[in-house]
């Protein structure tokens, strides 16, 4: 379990807390989602999860491991993978396969383990083809993939993934959404930070952030239900979700906590089968 209590953290001591009071938990195995306006701490809450920022104040656990011990980071981030935004700020080699067994190799492991690991997370992402290929010479979305690969080669417990689809055209963006499905039906902690409503619909949970303190924390059903909340703060709900508010707006009897197609056209279907029974 990822454990946070209390967490503060401020950039400069003499500026406001970037989080505030933060405190949060989440088991292995779950795949959390965590929204927010910009601005709002998503990336610095995300940062303590794996050490890269050590809070001023309350504490973060990592299976009770304390990110404030510096002799646990390297286990630390053993554990909790992390995919930045821009994978070229993490993209070290000059082949595909350089790259991914950059991390393992970091660990001291044989040299056979090593390439085991690099063969089986590569396929994992569908990247085992392009091994030999330099990282420059791919596309934004294949380079997430590469990122995720080096991730996954470390055999972590949990992987964190900062607005992995940003930027990327539909299909590359169907690739990293796929692979974090993969990631999830494998029992592999899955935290991801999107502005993006849609690709979260099936998340096991949501965390709305706002102004460095967590808004809201649950199902996705019933954090979007609450759509006046999440336009207070700037965000948007799912496409269907949208569609329900402004159906019942406009008067008609539908459910507010639609998150998927099937679930709006079974919606839109029987209002219009009620529709058409009280013409007759």
């Amino acid at each position: 379990m990822i454990h946070a209590a209390e967490l503060v953290y401020r950039y400069d001591p003499n500026d406001a807390p970037v989080l505030e009071r933060v405190s949060l938990e989440i088991p292995e195995g779950q795949y959390v989602a965590i929204i927010g306006p910009n601005g709002c701490g998503k990336t610095t809450l995300v940062k303590h999860f794996n050490a890269l920022l050590v809070p001023r104040e309350g504490e973060v656990l990592v299976d009770g491991l304390s990110t404030k011990d510096s002799k646990a980071h390297r286990e630390i981030r053993r554990r909790v993978g992390m995919v930045f935004q821009n994978p070229d700020n993490q993209i070290v080699g000059m082949t595909v396969e350089e790259d991914v067994a950059f991390g393992p190799g970091n660990l001291g492991l044989a040299p056979a383990e090593i390439r085991g690991r690099v063969g089986v997370a590569l396929e994992t992402v569908g990247m085992l083809r392009f091994a030999k290929r330099a990282p420059h010479s791919l596309s934004g979305g294949e380079k997430r993939l590469v990122a995720i690969a080096g991730v996954l080669a470390m055999r972590p417990a949990y992987v964190v993934l900062d607005e992995p689809t940003s930027y990327l055209d539909p299909a590359g963006r169907e690739r990293v959404l796929n692979v974090l499905g993969d990631l999830r039906h494998e029992g592999i902690s899955v935290i991801h930070v999107t502005h993006s409503m849609d690709e979260i619909v099936d998340a096991d949970r949501v965390v709305v952030m706002s102004e460095g303190r967590i808004l809201r924390d649950g199902a996705p059903r019933d954090v979007f239900r609450e759509a006046d909340v999440l336009r207070a703060i700037g965000l948007n709900t799912p496409q269907v979700t949208e569609l329900m508010w402004r159906l019942r707006a406009e008067g008609c009897g539908v459910r507010p906590d639609v998150l998927s197609v099937e679930e709006a056209f079974r919606e839109i279907s029987a209002l219009v089968a009620r529709g058409a029974g009280g013409r007759r």
